[in-house]
């Protein structure tokens, strides 16, 4: 029996090995690859390509004031964040890059680990589209896309997210206006 055993040992090590492979292979990165979109820039009038990974991001949140109300709360919600990428073009004409470039992005986020939250299509103001990716029973990062005839921007926060925090990052770290609103309590004396 053990001559048995150490002759399928090897044996058994490699097929355990090419499912750990294959697994690894099969969850989803969370980072957003944008290269694809690089020539864009030359047609653009104005480029935001923002690069924060994780060793910034605890920089960024050791210069915020635990003091301050609203750096602090900012700072929470950098905590445990791996990285912030920004991809932003915006273009003088209409037309100026193509649908092949929206899918090369919305490609890497179809698969059983991204979900989309938000779609919306208008006509007039374009399309915006909100991804997250599931880890389990957390959130482990976040996608937007936001694309109109003159303006195209990705959005990648990667790690865990508390999507209810997120309007905080709009207009900080390169995250550019969102339209994600959080909902005001009103004031007793005004209902």
């Amino acid at each position: 029996m053990k001559l048995l055993f150490h002759k399928l040992r090897l044996p058994l090590i490699a097929v355990l090995l090419v499912i750990m492979a294959a697994l690894v292979a099969q969850a989803q990165d969370p980072r957003i690859q944008t290269a694809s979109l690089d020539h864009l820039a030359a047609k653009a009038s104005q480029t935001v390509d923002v690069n924060i990974d994780e060793r910034l991001i605890r920089l960024a949140a050791n210069l915020l004031s635990d003091k301050d109300g609203d750096e602090k709360e900012v700072k929470e919600i950098l905590v445990g964040l791996k990285g912030i990428y920004v991809k932003s073009f915006e273009f003088e004409a209409d037309g100026q890059y193509t649908a092949a470039d929206v899918e090369s992005i919305r490609s890497q986020l179809r698969g059983t680990s991204w979900t989309r939250m938000v779609n919306v299509e208008s006509k007039k103001d374009g399309t915006l589209e909100v991804y997250i990716l599931i880890n389990g029973e957390k959130i482990g990062g976040l996608a937007v896309i936001s694309a109109d005839e003159r303006e195209f921007t990705v959005v990648n926060i990667v790690g865990p997210v508390d999507v209810k925090k997120l309007a905080r990052l709009e207009g900080q770290f390169g995250v550019p206006e969102l339209g994600i609103e959080q909902k005001q309590a009103k004031p007793k004396n005004d209902q």
